[in-house]
């Protein structure tokens, strides 16, 4: 089967220099891909390349095999089978919210209403649009590019600017969006944290370039280097310098070092491959679990603990780990 989306050597100059280099991917129809990078890297770019809102400067976008053309060859720029949600997303100053949908629906009132649902708006469609907070704005116009049935959902930064519920509350929303109505789905976040329990593959940039794709679960547990690490939570990179570390057998310590999640690190039990002792220098509350930070050699290394089983700062403890666990990365 061909894929929905094909992104072939896509590029983006500005004063010359690349902010997008010959990027390509393909999208399957019903996957839901997430975009993930620091701010900068060339993720926003990308989008409005995909969808028609920026010219390329090379390579093409093709949308069910038919290459999607530019604003610079179109009089109105986008393609209409693809719902694009800038995170700069307006709504019209105090109209009622059925009025603001009412304009681009192409659904039955059951199928806009089923929408409606969803992005859990429908006890909103009796208010005026400058009587919303900046959450409920954000789902009336998702609901606003859904109810053009479209065959591809790209958002841009969904879940910047969002207090803790209102975010949780589009993440909940987008999942249902793709389970309940199976809306291939692409969509681009600086913080790769908020993608990890909704994508079903992830692609890493920076500086323009993809630098590492795969499953959230690949990528979390198997980062290319640090940086693809730091982005998806806490790790522990190990150097190849680490006394503590190098008299442990079955290391390859021709690589610069390792990546270990500190959730894979434990007080010693029977069970672990692996042992290294430290001193712990604090801990830290996080809510759920503690994290501790442990003086090993000359690092300082963290693992999570939950609250029955937390050290002595000062105390002296051995750490286990299992080969599994680590990543070595170049």
């Amino acid at each position: 089967m061909d894929p929905i989306l094909s992104v072939q050597q896509l590029t983006k100059l500005q004063d010359v220099k690349p902010i997008v280099n010959k990027v390509s991917f393909v999208l399957s129809s019903g996957q839901k891909m997430a975009i993930v990078g620091e701010t900068g890297s060339g993720k926003s770019s990308l989008l409005k390349m995909i969808t028609g809102h920026l010219q390329p400067d090379g390579g093409q976008v093709l949308f069910n095999n038919k290459r999607v053309e530019g604003p610079l060859e179109k009089l109105i720029p986008g393609h209409p089978q693809m719902a694009y949600l800038s995170q700069y997303f307006e709504l019209r100053n105090n109209y009622w919210v059925y009025e603001e949908l009412s304009y681009t629906n192409q659904l039955t009132d059951e199928e806009a209403n089923t929408i409606y649902d969803i992005c859990q708006i429908t006890h909103l469609l009796q208010r005026r649009t400058n009587q919303l907070s900046g959450g409920e704005k954000q789902r009336i116009a998702l609901a606003r590019q859904l109810i053009k049935k479209p065959a591809l959902l790209v958002l841009d930064e969904p879940f910047s600017n969002l207090d803790p519920v209102h975010k949780q509350t589009i993440k909940t929303v987008l999942q249902h969006v793709t389970t309940k109505l199976g809306i291939t789905t692409l969509l681009v976040s600086h913080d790769a944290l908020d993608t990890l329990s909704w994508a079903n593959e992830l692609l890493v940039m920076k500086d323009g370039v993809i630098i590492q794709q795969g499953s959230p679960e690949t990528v979390y547990n198997q980062p290319v280097n640090e940086y693809c690490a730091g982005l998806l939570g806490a790790y522990n990179f190990i150097t190849i310098n680490n006394e503590a570390f190098k008299n442990l057998d079955g290391f390859n310590w021709a690589t610069n070092g390792f990546i270990i999640r500190p959730e894979n690190l434990q007080l010693h039990n029977a069970h672990h491959s692996y042992l290294i002792t430290g001193i712990v220098i604090s801990v830290l509350f996080l809510g759920s679990f503690y994290m501790v930070q442990v003086q090993v050699g000359e690092q300082l290394i963290q693992f999570s603990s939950a609250a029955y089983n937390l050290p002595a700062i000062g105390a002296t403890v051995q750490l286990g780990f299992n080969k599994a666990n680590v990543h070595f990365v170049q």
